[in-house]
């Protein structure tokens, strides 16, 4: 009896180690990442959005997507009620989340206002402006990048990152400054990390643009898709999307979200709580 209570005790023994160094194998795994890229994503038409979740989701890739309320192929705004099921799926997977301004306002020229500030012609390409040029000045562009962080919070029930995007890449110093003031520090690509999914298909094939990322993607480099881009007429997603994940697995890099890139992981942690 004796005898059989200890081989029972070494038994035990031998299972929960057995699963302490699975859990700690798969830690070390997961942390174990020397080359990360950092795959982002825009919105647009929405209507690539499932085949890229399907995608994300088999190859176990998070990445970070900065959201406007842009016009889609189904339903309302890709920000709207249509999609909210789909937003929160993806909160569910561990995505992140973070502006790209209310209305994909772009920034067109800095603008001398009264008393030295700085205002801004913009133009929205989506909203009750669009297409309307107009100058702006710190609070309203401020209110349009935390109006987009704001719907992103209610479509996952996720708190999302303080970054943004500002359309199409485009901001000066004085725009950047302004949005830091109100919390949310910009977040651009990598040269090699802009993959040519609005480039016309013509002139870019869906081959050539996997090539050119496979050879000049580099550890570090932030890179930059879409939901959907309406001019293209060979879409790059999710026909390049997959094999370009792979491809990038096969040469040692691995995906991280921007909540975990160096130049932004202080700012994000200096602003709020992680959530566990």
């Amino acid at each position: 009896m004796r005898r059989a209570s200890k081989l029972l005790s070494c038994f035990l023994v031998a299972i929960i180690s057995i699963a302490i160094y699975s859990d700690s194998a798969r830690a070390e795994t997961q942390n174990d990442c020397k080359k990360p890229v950092y795959l982002t994503f825009d919105t647009g038409h929405m209507g690539v959005a499932e085949l890229i979740a399907e995608v994300l989701q088999r190859q176990q890739v998070r990445v970070t997507f900065f959201a406007a309320q842009e016009r889609s192929r189904v339903g309302d705004g890709s920000l709207g009620e249509h999609w909210a099921p789909w937003w929160r799926a993806r909160a569910a997977e561990g995505h992140e989340f973070a502006s790209h301004t209310l209305d994909h306002v772009y920034w067109r020229a800095d603008v001398a206002g009264e008393g030295g500030a700085t205002r801004f012609r913009v133009r929205p390409s989506a909203g009750a402006d669009e297409g309307r040029e107009m100058v702006w000045g710190a609070a309203q562009y401020c209110a349009q990048i935390t109006a987009a962080s704001d719907r992103l919070a209610q479509l996952t029930g996720r708190k999302p990152l303080p970054l943004f995007r500002a359309p199409g890449g485009k901001a000066s110093p004085a725009l950047l400054a302004v949005a830091k003031g109100c919390g949310y520090a910009h977040v651009g690509w990598a040269a090699a990390g802009f993959l040519g999914d609005e480039l016309p298909s013509e002139s870019y094939s869906n081959a050539t643009l996997l090539k050119k990322a496979l050879r000049d993607i580099r550890a570090g480099d932030i890179l930059m898709a879409h939901l959907g881009i309406w001019s293209r007429k060979d879409p790059w997603a999710p026909t390049v999307l997959e094999p370009l994940i792979m491809g990038l697995k096969d040469r040692g890099f691995c995906f991280r979200t921007l909540r975990e890139h160096p130049a932004y992981r202080g700012w994000i942690d200096g602003r709020r709580p992680r959530e566990h």
